[in-house]
Protein backbone atom coordinates (compact mmCIF):
# COMPACT_ATOMS: atom_id res chain seq x y z
CA UNK A 1 0.00 0.00 0.00
CA UNK A 2 1.39 3.40 -0.89
CA UNK A 3 1.90 6.13 1.67
CA UNK A 4 -0.85 8.21 0.05
CA UNK A 5 -3.36 5.37 0.25
CA UNK A 6 -2.39 4.63 3.85
CA UNK A 7 -2.80 8.29 4.77
CA UNK A 8 -6.21 8.41 3.10
CA UNK A 9 -7.35 5.36 5.09
CA UNK A 10 -6.11 6.90 8.34
CA UNK A 11 -7.94 10.17 7.64
CA UNK A 12 -11.15 8.32 6.81
CA UNK A 13 -10.96 6.21 9.96
CA UNK A 14 -10.22 9.21 12.17
CA UNK A 15 -13.21 11.09 10.71
CA UNK A 16 -15.54 8.16 11.36
CA UNK A 17 -14.12 7.74 14.87
CA UNK A 18 -14.56 11.44 15.62
CA UNK A 19 -18.18 11.36 14.49
CA UNK A 20 -18.91 8.28 16.58
CA UNK A 21 -17.26 9.75 19.63
CA UNK A 22 -19.04 13.07 19.19
CA UNK A 23 -22.62 12.03 18.67
CA UNK A 24 -23.50 8.74 17.13
CA UNK A 25 -22.43 6.62 20.08
CA UNK A 26 -23.36 8.92 22.95
CA UNK A 27 -24.97 12.29 23.70
CA UNK A 28 -22.90 15.48 23.37
CA UNK A 29 -23.93 16.63 26.85
CA UNK A 30 -25.67 15.46 29.99
CA UNK A 31 -26.64 19.02 30.96
CA UNK A 32 -30.42 19.55 31.34
CA UNK A 33 -32.13 20.88 28.21
CA UNK A 34 -33.23 24.09 29.95
CA UNK A 35 -29.54 25.10 30.02
CA UNK A 36 -28.92 24.56 26.30
CA UNK A 37 -28.43 27.33 23.77
CA UNK A 38 -31.17 27.91 21.21
CA UNK A 39 -30.81 26.49 17.70
CA UNK A 40 -30.35 30.08 16.45
CA UNK A 41 -27.45 30.60 18.89
CA UNK A 42 -25.83 27.29 17.87
CA UNK A 43 -26.21 28.22 14.21
CA UNK A 44 -24.62 31.63 14.81
CA UNK A 45 -21.62 30.05 16.57
CA UNK A 46 -21.07 27.58 13.73
CA UNK A 47 -21.46 30.29 11.07
CA UNK A 48 -18.86 32.40 12.92
CA UNK A 49 -16.46 29.51 12.26
CA UNK A 50 -17.01 29.84 8.51
CA UNK A 51 -19.72 27.25 7.87
CA UNK A 52 -22.99 28.00 6.07
CA UNK A 53 -25.82 26.22 7.89
CA UNK A 54 -28.47 24.66 5.67
CA UNK A 55 -30.44 22.79 8.34
CA UNK A 56 -30.21 22.49 12.12
CA UNK A 57 -31.91 20.28 14.69
CA UNK A 58 -31.47 18.94 18.20
CA UNK A 59 -31.23 15.17 18.44
CA UNK A 60 -29.92 12.84 21.17
CA UNK A 61 -28.58 15.75 23.28
CA UNK A 62 -26.58 17.09 20.32
CA UNK A 63 -27.04 19.89 17.89
CA UNK A 64 -26.92 18.41 14.39
CA UNK A 65 -26.12 21.00 11.76
CA UNK A 66 -25.95 20.25 8.07
CA UNK A 67 -23.50 22.75 6.62
CA UNK A 68 -21.34 23.82 3.72
CA UNK A 69 -17.70 24.49 4.60
CA UNK A 70 -15.46 27.22 3.17
CA UNK A 71 -14.41 24.95 0.30
CA UNK A 72 -18.00 24.20 -0.73
CA UNK A 73 -18.04 20.71 0.80
CA UNK A 74 -20.99 19.33 2.72
CA UNK A 75 -20.27 18.66 6.39
CA UNK A 76 -22.58 17.35 9.10
CA UNK A 77 -21.53 18.83 12.44
CA UNK A 78 -22.37 17.53 15.91
CA UNK A 79 -22.36 20.40 18.38
CA UNK A 80 -22.49 20.53 22.17
CA UNK A 81 -25.77 22.39 22.80
CA UNK A 82 -24.44 24.02 25.97
CA UNK A 83 -21.42 25.72 24.39
CA UNK A 84 -21.68 25.45 20.62
CA UNK A 85 -18.38 23.53 20.52
CA UNK A 86 -18.04 21.14 17.56
CA UNK A 87 -17.59 17.65 18.99
CA UNK A 88 -17.86 15.63 15.78
CA UNK A 89 -17.91 15.89 11.99
CA UNK A 90 -19.19 13.58 9.32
Amino acid sequence: MTRTALLAVRILLSTVTLANAGSLGRPCTTTPQNQWLSLDALQAKVEALGYKVQKAKLKAACGELYTIDRNGGRVELFVDPTSGAIVGKL
